[in-house]
C-alpha cells in the first residue's frame, strides 16, 4: 500500500465495491453526514456509508436534500462541506434547484448522483436519458462522471478541494451503477490527494493592510460589514479582536449573523440599519470595510441607502477577486481569506498606533438597531380580526429571546422574510440566516433548517415561513418528526402571496382591484398538516396567545408547527422600497429593481 493510500475497511459478509470506496473516501475527507433520497442506483454507496460511519438523513424531496447540505455547511462554517445524494436522472433533476442556489450563494456542497450502467448508453434505459455531468456544469464549479472504479478516490479528493477553494461552491459527481457495484483492483486504485491536507487559502499583501489601517486613521465614521465569507470560527475570533482594538462598529448581512454577542457594545446589527442614518439626521459612513460580503441585493444594490454613492471610501476583502468592484467603485481591494486578513491586521495593530473610531460615532451607529417603529402604536388586530404582522413577528422574536440556549433562526418567504429581517434582532439569536439567497428562492428554509438541526443538535431551530413559501416543501415536516429534530416551523399565514399582492397594489392600486395570481386559500389549516406528519402543532389567531404558544412548542424539544393567522396589511417597508412605485411621468417603474428615466426624443 502506498503511503498516501487509505486503510480500506472490508465490509461485513461481502466484497468491497465502488460504493464502499466512495463512502470511505468521503469519510476520510471529513464527511460525517449526508442528506438525500433513496434510489436503487445508490444502494452500494448507502451501505458503504453505514459501514463507514456516515449518518444518512433521508428527505422527502431532492431539492431539500441539497439545500440541507447547504444549510449544514453554513451553520458548521469553514472548512465544513455539506454532502447530498440523489438518484439517477429523476432525483438528479429534482436536485438542480439546490445546485443553482448553492452556486449563487457560494456554498460548499458535494452532491453524489448515479446513472445506469455505462454499457447501456443511448438505449432508452430506465433513468438514463440525460447525461448528468454535462447538464450540471453551468450550475456547479465542477461536475464529472467516473468511468473507472479505481479512480474514485482521486476524483472525489479533487472535487472536495474544488468545492472549498476560492470561491466555494457546489460540485457534482456521477457514479454509474456498474461502477458503484464493481469491486476495485486495490493495487490499481488512484488515491490522488485523498490523505493530504487542504491547500492554504490566499492571504493579503502586507502593503494592502498598511493602506487599510491608514484609511482607518483618516476616517471619522468607519464601519465593517461582514457575512458568510467570514463564517469560520477563526475568522469570527479575529474579527472580534479587530473591532475591539479599533472600536469600529460591526454590521452583518442578514445572510449570516453570528459574529458578536447580542449585547456587545460594537454590534450594529443587520446592515439595513445603516439606511436609517439620513432619516435620523446623521451622516452616512465615510469608510466601509466589506469583509467576506458581496455587494448587491443584500446590501441595498446601487441605491446608496447602505453603501453611500459619494463621500465614502470602500474597502473590499474577498477570497474571490472577481467580486471586488463588481458593482461599486472600490478604493482598496484585497484578495484574501477574511480570517487570515484579520489575523494579519491584528498582528500589525500590535506594532503600530491603533486608530480608533470616536465614541460619538460608535454611539450613533450602534443605536440604530434600537430605533422605535411607528408600528408599535398600531392595533394588535386588523378589522377582520387577523393579527397585525408587525406585532406577530416582534412578539415571536421577543419570546424566542428567552429560549436557552439561544436558537438558530432560518428566515424564508417573500414579504414574510422582510418582516423577519426587520425584527429578528429582538430574538437575541445564536445565528440567523436568510434562506432565499441571491436567487430569491422561496422554500430554501426547509432544507436550511434540516441542515442546521443536524449541525447544531443542541439548539432550537426556528423555520420561519410565509404561507406561500411553506407550500414548496411542507412534507419535510415528516422528515423533522421522523428524525426527532428540534425544529419549530412557524407559518405566517395571510392567505396570499404577500409581496406579489402588495407589489401589484402599489403599482396598479389606483386603477384596478385586480390582483392576478396572488391569492391563497384561507381554508389551509397548516396545524392540521403538521399533526398529520407527527409534529406538535397549534393555531394562533389571537395576539395574546403568541407568547404562550411559542414558549410551549419552542421548549418542547420536538418537531413542531405553528400556524399564525396574520393580516396582509400594512405593506412592509422593504416591499414599498423595492417596488419603487412612482407617479412621476418621467420615470419608468421597474418593480424590485432601479427605476429608469423615460427616454425623451424632443
Amino acid at each position: 500500500m502506498t503511503e498516501h493510500a487509505l486503510d480500506l475497511q472490508q465490509p461485513t459478509g461481502r466484497k468491497l465495491v465502488g460504493g464502499d470506496l466512495l463512502a470511505q473516501s468521503l469519510y476520510a475527507l471529513g464527511v460525517r453526514v449526508a442528506f438525500g433520497l433513496h434510489g436503487g442506483h445508490l444502494d452500494s454507496f448507502l451501505m458503504g456509508c453505514e459501514e463507514a460511519g456516515i449518518s444518512l438523513v433521508d428527505t422527502r424531496h431532492e431539492t431539500v436534500a441539497v439545500q440541507a447540505a447547504e444549510g449544514y455547511a453554513k451553520v458548521k462554517g469553514y472548512p465544513s462541506v455539506g454532502c447530498a445524494f440523489v438518484t439517477a436522472n429523476s432525483g438528479f433533476s429534482n436536485a438542480l434547484p439546490g445546485l443553482a442556489s448553492a452556486l449563487a450563494d457560494r456554498s460548499p456542497v458535494f452532491v453524489v448522483t448515479a446513472s445506469p450502467p455505462l454499457r447501456d448508453a443511448e438505449t432508452n434505459t430506465l433513468q438514463g436519458f440525460h447525461q448528468q455531468d454535462i447538464i450540471a456544469k453551468p450550475l456547479t464549479k465542477f461536475s464529472h462522471r467516473v468511468t473507472v472504479v479505481e479512480e474514485i478516490p482521486r476524483i472525489v479528493a479533487h472535487a472536495f478541494r474544488t468545492t472549498l477553494c476560492a470561491p466555494p461552491g457546489p460540485v457534482l459527481i456521477d457514479f454509474p451503477i456498474d461502477i458503484l457495484f464493481t469491486p476495485p483492483r486495490e493495487p490499481y486504485i488512484s488515491w490522488g490527494s485523498i490523505t493530504k491536507p487542504l491547500p492554504y487559502p490566499p492571504t493579503a499583501d502586507p502593503r494592502s493592510l498598511l493602506q487599510l489601517l491608514e484609511m482607518l486613521k483618516e476616517s471619522e465614521r468607519p464601519c465593517i460589514v461582514t457575512s458568510t465569507g467570514n463564517n469560520g470560527p477563526e475568522g469570527a475570533n479575529e474579527l472580534r479582536k479587530f473591532v475591539e482594538a479599533t472600536q469600529v462598529p460591526l454590521f452583518n448581512s442578514t445572510k449570516y449573523s453570528a459574529f458578536l454577542p447580542h449585547d456587545h457594545p460594537l454590534r450594529g446589527g443587520p446592515v439595513g440599519n445603516l439606511a436609517a442614518l439620513p432619516a435620523t439626521g446623521q451622516k452616512q459612513p465615510d469608510l466601509i470595510i466589506l469583509l467576506g460580503v458581496r455587494t448587491g441585493f443584500f446590501l441595498g444594490a446601487r441605491s446608496g441607502a447602505i453603501i453611500p454613492n459619494r463621500d465614502c471610501k470602500l474597502v473590499q476583502i474577498d477570497i474571490d477577486g472577481a467580486e471586488i468592484g463588481r458593482s461599486h467603485p472600490v478604493d482598496l481591494g484585497i484578495v484574501s481569506d477574511a480570517g487570515l486578513a484579520l489575523a494579519a491586521l491584528n498582528t500589525e495593530l500590535q506594532r503600530s498606533v491603533t486608530a480608533k473610531a470616536s465614541s460619538e460615532w460608535v454611539k450613533i451607529a450602534t443605536s440604530l438597531k434600537d430605533l422605535k417603529s411607528p408600528l408599535d402604536k398600531d392595533p394588535k388586530h386588523d378589522d377582520s380580526g387577523r393579527i397585525h404582522p408587525y406585532h406577530a413577528f416582534k412578539t415571536v422574536f421577543e419570546t424566542l429571546a428567552h429560549v436557552t440556549p439561544s436558537p438558530i433562526i432560518i428566515m424564508d418567504g417573500g414579504e414574510a422574510s422582510c418582516w423577519e429581517q426587520d425584527l429578528v434582532d429582538h430574538a437575541h439569536a445564536h445565528k440567523y440566516l436568510v434562506a432565499v439567497g441571491y436567487l430569491g428562492f422561496l422554500g430554501n428554509g426547509w432544507g436550511y433548517s434540516l441542515g442546521a438541526a443536524i449541525a447544531a443538535p443542541d439548539r432550537l431551530i426556528v423555520n420561519m415561513q410565509g404561507d406561500g413559501s411553506a407550500g414548496f416543501h411542507i412534507a419535510e415536516l415528516d422528515t423533522f418528526a421522523r428524525h426527532n429534530l428540534n425544529i419549530c416551523t412557524m407559518i405566517f399565514n395571510n392567505s396570499c402571496w404577500g409581496m406579489s399582492q402588495n407589489g401589484q397594489e402599489l403599482i396598479y392600486g389606483k386603477h384596478t382591484q385586480a390582483r392576478p395570481a396572488t391569492q391563497l386559500s384561507p381554508a389551509c389549516a397548516y396545524e392540521v398538516v403538521g399533526q398529520g406528519f407527527g409534529c406538535l402543532s397549534a393555531r394562533v389567531d389571537k395576539f395574546d396567545d403568541i407568547a404562550q404558544t411559542v414558549t410551549k412548542l419552542g421548549n418542547s424539544g420536538k418537531a413542531s408547527c405553528i400556524n399564525f393567522i396574520i393580516s396582509d396589511k400594512p405593506i412592509v417597508g422593504a416591499t414599498t422600497a423595492m417596488v419603487g412605485a412612482s407617479d412621476d411621468p418621467n420615470v419608468i417603474v421597474v418593480p424590485y429593481y432601479d427605476n429608469l428615466p423615460l427616454p425623451r426624443y424632443d
